[in-house]
């Protein structure tokens, strides 16, 4: 309808997601620096994401660290259903106000860590119950160190892995390794909540 203002919230699995014409999202953008790694938006696969754990949940209180974590949808998810310990990791803090404000948002508290995957220890690693991440498997280069990563993240013993896109060359190499090294599930998935939205996912149960 002519005139008629579009909406600034979305809600979908429990959460609130704020719309890029949200006041405080472009106050953000007017006042603070552009995310520069694809960290500018709530990307899909987040959805694809937060569907799996609705219809196969976390124990309560699990340490969970998101990788590229961008606005940080899955893991706000994660905290809110679950009442899960997250961290969101990124390589480019520029993200975390958005995060930040989403969390703020949905009533719950977001820890965050400014790295690369590459620096992500073992040690480090081993501190979390379940790693997730979406679409963070782009460039042919990425899949090489998210390969490294789910190894180190295995022998640190972290109980679940769970990644999607929505099937990207460089995402379906990766699922191939971890089916292959870890005995991984390769599943096709799909959501109509908020939007439609296809991809895959892999995800490791680490005995």
């Amino acid at each position: 309808m002519a005139g008629q203002s579009r909406p600034t919230r979305r809600r979908a699995y429990g959460i609130t997601l704020l719309t890029s014409q949200h006041p405080d999202i472009r106050r953000l953008k007017r006042a603070s620096e552009t995310p520069s790694i694809h960290g500018n938006k709530t990307w899909g696969s987040s959805f694809l994401i937060m569907d799996y754990l609705k219809k196969h949940p976390l124990p309560a209180g699990s340490r969970v660290l998101e990788l590229g974590c961008g606005w940080g949808p899955a893991g706000i998810f994660c905290a809110k259903q679950f009442g899960a310990e997250v961290t969101g990791v990124d390589a480019d803090s520029a993200v975390f106000p958005y995060l930040e404000l989403h969390a703020r948002e949905n009533g719950v508290a977001i820890a965050t860590h400014c790295a690369r995957f590459e620096k992500l220890t073992t040690g480090m690693l081993g501190q979390y119950d379940v790693i997730i991440g979406a679409d963070i498997c782009f460039w042919d280069e990425l899949a090489v160190v998210l390969k490294n990563l789910v190894n180190r993240a295995v022998r640190a013993g972290v109980k679940q892995i769970l990644l999607a896109d929505p099937g990207r060359p460089p995402f379906l190499d990766l699922a191939d390794y971890c089916v292959d090294k870890h005995c991984a599930e390769f599943l096709a998935w799909s959501t109509t909540r908020p939007r439609r939205s296809t991809g895959c996912l892999i995800s490791i149960q680490n005995a």
